[in-house]
């Protein structure tokens, strides 16, 4: 008889196996074909030399040797369930997934997130940053901030607390007003590159260049020339270049106007209707450590100083 280690996954189709006396149940719980794990069974079985079990009509049932087998193997693969539930326990209250916008993420979020690190080291902060919402339920996401309208107050098992308004201003870097030498869209609309950020294009409650050009009472200008991103930050990123004027968040901007990276060429600004929600499943609201992040979140909204 060889002495070498058989596979793992055969001895774990004995041992499942032997568990339910099933092939069907069996391979069900490991997510495998009945077949395929007959195989690996009768794989075993010929590598070590022995009948482990006995095929009967009516399902199977051990052999003496299949007997004496499975008593280690049922407490070696215990003592490894045990060990990954007891990991994933210890870790459990110390991971916090949160989904958010990717341009929020890149423009705000990202720079300041070593602040909450150094407050919560006892936290280990995932950010999964994605244009989509995030399913709670399927993707293992805690909580989430989200750019609506307004919450669906349908949805009884979420949370919405509001963070901030979205208004929208025009910006550009200064570099675009020393090559310009000066930016009037009153004078020559024509003559101002603009730029889009189309990430929320098509949606009636998200002013464009066009609602922009209408609320400063400035007929027949063509809105819908120059640069389109789709996203945010690439849009603010060519912004930042000297690319154009955009139409952005103003809490997407703020840094870069705060620093001086971005201007504000003219007056106006806009409402969006829509605001920044922290999102959360009741269920998990009261959790350590979602409390302290939306804590941290409010608190860092708040020292921004606006509405």
């Amino acid at each position: 008889m060889s002495r070498a280690m058989p596979p793992l996954n055969a001895l774990r189709a004995f041992e499942a196996a032997a568990r339910h006396l099933s092939f069907a149940r069996a391979a069900l719980e490991l997510n495998v074909t009945p077949g395929a794990l007959s195989h690996q069974i009768r794989g075993l079985e010929e590598m070590l030399g022995l009948r482990l079990f006995e095929r009967q009509a009516r399902g199977i049932a051990l052999t003496p040797q299949g007997r004496a087998l499975y008593p280690g193997l049922q407490a070696g693969f215990g003592l490894i369930r045990d060990a990954v539930a007891g990991l994933r326990a210890s870790t459990a209250g110390r991971v916090l997934v949160v989904s958010t916008p990717p341009g929020f993420t890149a423009k705000w979020l990202a720079p300041r997130l070593y602040r909450f690190a150094e407050a919560h080291p006892d936290i280990e902060l995932r950010i999964a940053s994605s244009v989509g919402y995030a399913n709670f339920t399927n993707d293992g996401v805690d909580a989430a901030i989200r750019n609506v309208a307004a919450p669906r107050t349908e949805d009884d098992a979420l949370d919405h607390q509001k963070l901030i308004d979205v208004d929208m201003v025009p910006v550009c870097s200064p570099k675009l007003i020393a090559r310009l030498g000066s930016i009037d869209l009153r004078e020559d609309p024509g003559a101002i590159p603009l730029i889009h950020d189309d990430q929320l294009a098509g949606r009636p409650d998200v002013p464009t260049w066009d609602n922009w050009f209408e609320s400063a009472g400035i007929e027949g200008a063509d809105a819908r020339r120059g640069l389109r991103f789709s996203s945010a930050d690439h849009a603010l990123d060519a912004a930042l270049e000297g690319a154009g004027v955009l139409l952005t968040h103003s809490i997407l901007a703020h840094d870069d106007l705060r620093s001086g990276r971005l201007v504000k060429p003219f007056g106006g600004t806009l409402s969006s209707r829509r605001a920044y929600y922290f999102v959360v499943p009741k269920a998990k609201q009261a959790q350590p450590n979602v409390q302290a992040f939306r804590q941290w979140l409010l608190a860092e909204m708040e020292s921004l100083g606006l509405p």
